[in-house]
C-alpha cells in the first residue's frame, strides 16, 4: 500500500534553509521505512497561498450549491489544500521560527485548511474534528536561538500554536524536530543538526 505524505515547506531561503534540509531528510527516511511514497508537495516559500480576503471568506460560509461562479473560484484553492490534507497519511512541515511564531505563509495555509464543515464542525458539545483519524504530523522547526528550554522558553509561541490548531482538527499525533541555536555560529549549527537528526529518528519510530 502506497504511503501518502503531504510535504509543506515554508522557508523562502532555498538551499540555505535548515528546515528544508531537514524536511528532505525526513522524506528520505520515510521512504526507507515505507518503501514507495506518494508525496504531495506545497512549497509556500516560492508559491504562497494568498491570505484570506472577503470573497474567500464568503465562499466558506455559502453552501456549495448556492455559490456563484466567483465564490466557487474563491473556494477552489482552499478545497484543494484540504483534499491534500485528507489524502495524507503523514504530514511533514518545515516551520522556521520567525519572531517567536511561524511564517505568515504557513499561517495562510492553516487559515485555508481550518474550515467549518470541511475539517471541523460545531456540535452540541463544541467543535469536533472531521478529518480521518490516525494521521501523523512531523514538524521540523529551525530556530536561531534555544527555545525548548531555558529563559527563552516562554517566548516559544510557535510550538504552542501549532499544537493547538492541529489538535483542534484532531491531529494530535505530533512530533517536533527542533534545530535550535543555528544563529550562534558554525559549531552551533553542526550541533543543532546532529540533535535534530536524533530527534527525527525518534519521530520516525513513532510514525512507523
Amino acid at each position: 500500500m502506497v504511503h501518502t505524505v503531504l510535504h509543506i515547506d515554508s522557508s523562502p531561503l532555498g538551499d540555505r534553509s535548515i528546515s528544508r534540509k531537514l524536511t528532505a531528510k525526513t522524506l528520505a527516511e520515510l521512504e526507507a521505512v515505507h518503501g514507495e511514497l506518494r508525496v504531495i508537495t506545497r512549497d509556500l516559500g516560492t508559491t504562497p497561498m494568498p491570505h484570506l480576503d472577503g470573497m474567500t471568506l464568503a465562499s466558506f460560509f455559502t453552501p456549495p450549491d448556492q455559490r456563484s461562479p466567483e465564490l466557487r473560484a474563491a473556494a477552489q484553492l482552499s478545497d484543494q489544500a484540504i483534499d491534500e490534507l485528507i489524502a495524507a497519511d503523514t504530514i511533514v512541515i518545515g516551520a522556521p521560527m520567525w519572531n517567536f511564531g511561524i511564517p505568515s505563509t504557513l499561517k495562510a495555509w492553516i487559515d485555508h485548511i481550518v474550515r467549518a464543515g470541511r475539517t471541523f464542525k460545531y456540535g452540541p458539545n463544541g467543535p469536533q474534528p472531521l478529518l480521518p483519524p490516525g494521521k501523523k504530523v512531523i514538524i521540523v522547526s529551525a530556530r536561531g536561538g534555544v527555545y525548548s528550554d531555558g529563559p527563552m522558553k516562554l517566548m516559544d509561541y510557535q510550538e504552542t500554536y501549532l499544537r493547538a490548531v492541529f489538535g483542534f482538527l484532531g491531529l494530535v499525533d505530533l512530533s517536533f524536530v527542533r534545530a535550535e541555536g543555528i544563529a550562534l555560529g558554525p559549531d552551533a549549527v553542526a550541533a543543532a543538526l546532529a540533535s535534530a537528526e536524533t530527534q527525527l529518528h525518534a519521530a520516525l519510530r513513532r510514525a512507523a
